[in-house]
């Protein structure tokens, strides 16, 4: 019987090696798998390489992670925000690296990575900083750069239900990142809210397929710090 079920976040994040290049699901704090996070503080990997939306928030979930000088690097498009002053310090003191990267290029550079595409050129950070050092090319009149797509050692995204396959849907704006993360990973961790039984999640519902998604854990919805 395939059961892709984990009996805690603990153990479906054992086995992750310094040095480890995750992915990790949300946009700001939607859909962002705080316990997940929270299991890899304590599981105590370092030297990580993080691949983000932003670069944390307050001093919780992955500001938390940044605040214990456990990543490297971080790959996101917005790393400056508000509270985002765990960072903004670590930078400035020259204590993380940053790979600045846009929003949607981003996306595509993690769908790539998912989809088995090699390279794709794309209009955006053309004649910018962001394209130095990039090849670029002339298509019908326009200027692209070559960009490479993003893999990963480890997805962790959040889903509101799950099967023992790994199928998965998500709660509304949470979903942002969630799916093309889990294609573009060697080992997608999923939290869920809900496990249900197989064929309780309509395929045409499915979001994430259970090929894409290795372990899935259940945090208790009266638990989980839920945002839409």
């Amino acid at each position: 019987m395939i059961s892709k079920l984990v009996a805690s976040a603990a153990d479906a994040l054992a086995d992750v090696p310094d040095g480890a290049t995750i992915m990790i699901g949300g946009f700001g704090t939607a859909g962002q798998p705080m316990e997940l996070i929270d299991a890899l503080l304590e599981q105590g990997a370092k030297d990580l390489v993080i691949i983000n939306n932003n670069a944390g928030n307050g001093e919780t979930g992955l500001a938390a992670l940044l605040g214990a000088n456990r990543v490297r690097k971080i790959v996101c498009s917005f790393p400056r925000q508000a509270d985002s002053q765990i960072f903004d310090g670590l930078y400035r003191s020259g204590k993380i690296e940053l790979e600045l990267v846009p929003q949607g290029n981003l996306a595509e550079r993690i769908r790539a990575a998912g989809a088995g595409i090699g390279a794709f050129f794309s209009p955006t950070g053309y004649g910018t900083p962001l394209a130095e050092g990039k090849e670029t090319r002339e298509i019908n009149g326009r200027h692209y750069v070559l960009e490479y797509p993003l893999h990963a050692d480890y997805a962790l995204i959040k889903a509101q239900r799950g099967d023992r396959w790994g199928n998965l849907t998500y709660r509304k704006t949470a979903r942002n990142f969630g799916p093309i993360m889990a294609s573009a990973a060697r080992v997608a961790v999923a939290q869920v809210s809900e496990v249900v039984e197989l064929g309780q999640i309509d395929p045409e519902t499915v979001v994430t397929p259970g090929i894409f998604v290795q372990r899935v854990v259940q945090i208790a919805t009266g638990t989980t710090k839920e945002q839409a």
